[in-house]
């Protein structure tokens, strides 16, 4: 059954457009508490946001919405979203809330929910929230309305368990770290966690004034951070999104590392210690052949998912693993948190930074990634995919990449468009071959 609000992660849009809007906020979380209201005790929503002008909007049109059906709620202000998830469990909350719209700039916002138990809700909660959004909803009777408070040690709490990740028998002391929170919700507990842990931090993207969250800073945009590292001679930069459930890494010469390098190094680190579950590595059909071929000379078997941060975990939680993610470098280390947590797959990898004596450039170029194109077609309606033409020219394109690459292609789930990935050990082969099927599809789309 499709969605009519909720997306892969949460419902999401334009601020003051439907369906971002304060009287949506309002009826979600009328809906999403009359959904989480069991059982005859008090119950409790926790709601955090980043620096978005918009959150304080969408937090009191929330606050609204959740104590009209007779749910309290715990403010913690701008907290990373994986923050919100482990509250969420460890206050005994029936729901979680982050106000968010991640690594997009500030004009947009998002509502992401949390079960009581700090994972994402599964596609029947969705659901089942989606109903009531438009149906009516029961109103609590004037003496249960809902009471909301802020928790002022929410930070203190993040903090406290981000550091408890990092081996007890190591310490930061004599790293010189940058570390960029996007001018988003770690702008506090990020600098804060590296600094008790003994490194000497560097700022950039801490001063949040509700417009410039992930403008020119962050994750997405590391330059600013490549030219800091480099400028400072620093170990390593620490690249955050607007919410904090991704990371990028910068070595000590300025070269990027993406998630799937990260995934890498934090994987074989684990697996020599004994604590990679399963033997293997959860990631997405995006990431690099390069990453696959370089597990399985450890014995690591990397299972693929769909693209999307809640499909890795799905996986995990499947198969029983306990790393995962994207190359976008949202990483899922399911053994402390439910879901993405920058700063935490950040500390793992210091981990392992520490422990090998290695300058960065040396430790996370676990791989030479093979050439990847991706190219995306655009078509005016139909299903391009089913035409026998297509279909040949990909079957053809399949066979000439037999143990020499692959192919991924899928139709967006947003907007009328295919995307088309190859990668392979010979970059022209990958042009011709992404070429043909953007033709084919093309052909039959016109």
């Amino acid at each position: 059954m499709a969605r009519k609000y909720f997306g892969t992660d949460g419902i999401r849009g334009l601020t003051n457009k439907k369906p971002m809007t304060a009287a949506m906020a309002m009826q979600v979380g009328m809906a999403a508490g009359a959904h989480f209201r069991r059982g005859d005790h008090r119950h409790r929503v926790v709601i955090g946001k980043d620096t978005r002008l918009s959150g304080y909007m969408l937090e009191n049109a929330m606050v609204a919405g959740f104590t009209s059906v007779g749910m309290d709620v715990v403010l913690v202000g701008p907290m990373p979203t994986p923050a919100v998830a482990m509250l969420t469990h460890s206050m005994r909350a029936d729901l979680g809330v982050m106000i968010s719209a991640s690594h997009n700039p500030y004009q947009d916002n998002g509502i992401k929910l949390f079960g009581p138990d700090g994972y994402k809700l599964s596609d029947a909660d969705e659901l089942a929230i989606e109903a009531l959004i438009d149906g009516e909803i029961e109103l609590a009777p004037a003496a249960d309305i809902g009471r909301a408070r802020r928790v002022e040690d929410a930070r203190g709490r993040y903090i406290h368990f981000a550091k408890s990740t990092f081996p007890e028998d190591l310490t930061l002391d004599g790293l010189k770290i940058v570390v960029d929170c996007a001018n988003g919700a770690a702008y506090q507990v990020a600098p804060s966690a590296l600094w008790e842990l003994g490194a000497e931090v560097i700022t950039i993207g801490v001063s949040p004034n509700g417009k410039n969250i992930n403008d020119g800073v962050g994750s997405t945009a590391p330059d600013l951070l490549r030219e800091t590292v480099v400028a400072s001679g620093a170990q390593l930069g620490i690249a955050l999104d607007g919410d904090a459930d991704r990371l990028i890494v910068v070595d000590e010469t300025g070269h990027v590392v993406d998630g799937d390098q990260l995934m890498a190094t934090i994987a074989s680190g684990w697996a020599r210690a004994g604590r990679l579950a399963q033997g293997g590595l959860v990631a997405t059909v995006m990431s690099n052949l390069g990453l696959e071929r370089h597990l399985a000379t450890q014995g690591i078997r990397l299972i693929r998912t769909s693209v999307g941060d809640r499909y890795v975990l799905e996986g995990m939680r499947a198969g029983g693993y306990n790393v995962g993610g994207e190359q976008s470098g949202h990483i899922i280390l399911s053994d402390y948190a439910t879901t993405g947590d920058g700063l935490v797959a950040a500390l793992q990898v210091l981990a392992e930074l520490v422990r090998s004596g290695l300058p960065a450039s040396e430790l996370l170029h676990r791989f030479e990634p093979l050439p990847q194109l991706l190219k995306n077609v655009r078509f005016a309606g139909g299903k391009p995919l089913e035409a026998d033409a297509v279909k040949a020219v990909i079957a053809e394109a399949e066979a000439e990449l037999v143990g020499k690459g692959r192919l991924v292609i899928r139709p967006s789930g947003t907007e009328p468009v295919i995307r088309v990935m190859a990668e392979g050990d010979d970059l022209q082969q990958v042009e011709r071959v992404v070429d043909r099927i953007c033709d084919a599809v093309k052909a039959e789309a016109a």
